[in-house]
């Protein structure tokens, strides 16, 4: 068998077959998504960023709604065509930063890997629409040589699991490269980042649960919800699930225009977080890429909406404002008065 880390060429347990059934049927056009909605026909190009929308996280959305919130995260609009001044296909210059196939290293205490170029949904303000994965993907044995060079470094001590979505790896796999991270005493967090617990909750599988549990090194899954009407009973259920794990939950958010830029809607989805036993962590100002410009809401506009929201919440449920920059070696936070 081939020994790269994609996920068509990794066999399947009976385990995976319910999540990966609905990967298998989700929404891939325009035209598919607009009927299942009832939404009258129209414009039926991805603009180079393939449509990708799971039926469980579709089955949120409201019908013959072109406005709902859920839906223009996944739904192709013309105004990704539009050529803006400052957005770029690599607005936080990665490939700068990529020493190596699979490692993405911005930050001088963590280093992150691209463990698959896929996804389980695409998003449409995605900054890494256009990145390079093909020139990402690794084997078996490059990945636990990455591991290894990664421990090597003293200044690192969490390896943070991304792409794609790390959770699109077969449990099997999943679990031999954090076995592989649990030689190498120097690595104290794994971090994982993912959207696919939230858009297929059938993804909290037992193996899954049997993996993540009882490692040595503290796991940390960070979850990406934008809006509180993607919380669900199975999301809630997904997230118990994790909890009763010890895992630590987080989770991040993207302030996108039409979507979530209200303080009354970020302060429900913090509570409603908190109610799943999820931390709000960071709401990231939009990263510039392109294709995504419609979705930008303005820094004096974010300022408003984040002194609201500090004022519906206790400190600790109020996420913090952040902006990532190229270059820098941490992300930019802000405070109500600093923005």
């Amino acid at each position: 068998m081939n020994d790269t880390l994609e996920l068509k060429q990794i066999p399947l347990s009976d385990a995976d077959a319910t999540w990966q059934s609905e990967l298998k049927h989700a929404y891939r056009s325009a035209s598919e998504l607009r009927l299942a909605l009832g939404l009258p026909p129209g414009d039926d190009r991805d603009y180079g960023f393939p449509i990708l929308a799971p039926r469980p996280y579709v089955s949120r959305i409201t019908k013959g709604d072109p406005t709902d919130p859920l839906l223009l995260q996944v739904l192709s609009n013309e105004r990704e065509s539009d050529e803006q001044l400052g957005f770029s296909t690599d607005p936080l210059d990665e490939r700068d930063a990529n020493p190596r196939p699979g490692v993405v290293h911005k930050y001088q205490s963590r280093q992150l890997f691209i463990a698959t170029g896929q996804c389980a949904v695409n998003c449409r303000y995605c900054f890494r629409r256009h990145f390079p994965y093909s020139d990402n993907r690794v084997s078996r044995a490059q990945w636990r040589d990455n591991i290894r060079q990664t421990a090597l470094n003293p200044s690192v001590n969490e390896i943070i699991l991304s792409g794609g979505d790390p959770l699109l790896l077969n449990d099997d796999v999943l679990n031999e490269l954090l076995n592989e991270v649990e030689r190498h005493p120097s690595i104290t967090r794994v971090r994982i980042h993912t959207r696919l617990p939230l858009v297929i909750p059938q993804r909290i599988t037992d193996a899954l649960i049997a993996t993540l549990s009882n490692r040595r090194f503290k796991v940390i899954v960070v979850w990406h919800i934008n809006h509180p009407n993607e919380i669900d009973e199975a999301v809630k259920f997904a997230a118990l699930r994790l909890q009763q794990t010890g895992v630590t939950q987080l989770n991040q958010s993207v302030l996108l225009k039409s979507v979530n830029n209200a303080a009354v809607t970020l302060a429900e989805l913090s509570e409603r977080l908190f109610s799943i036993h999820i931390l709000p962590y960071y709401l990231h100002l939009l990263d510039r890429v392109a294709g995504a410009a419609h979705f930008l809401v303005s820094d004096r506009e974010a300022k408003l909406i984040y002194r609201e929201l500090a004022e519906h919440l206790p400190g600790f449920l109020v996420p913090k404002l952040a902006r990532e920059t190229s270059g820098n070696y941490s992300k930019n936070t802000f405070g109500t008065d600093n923005l």
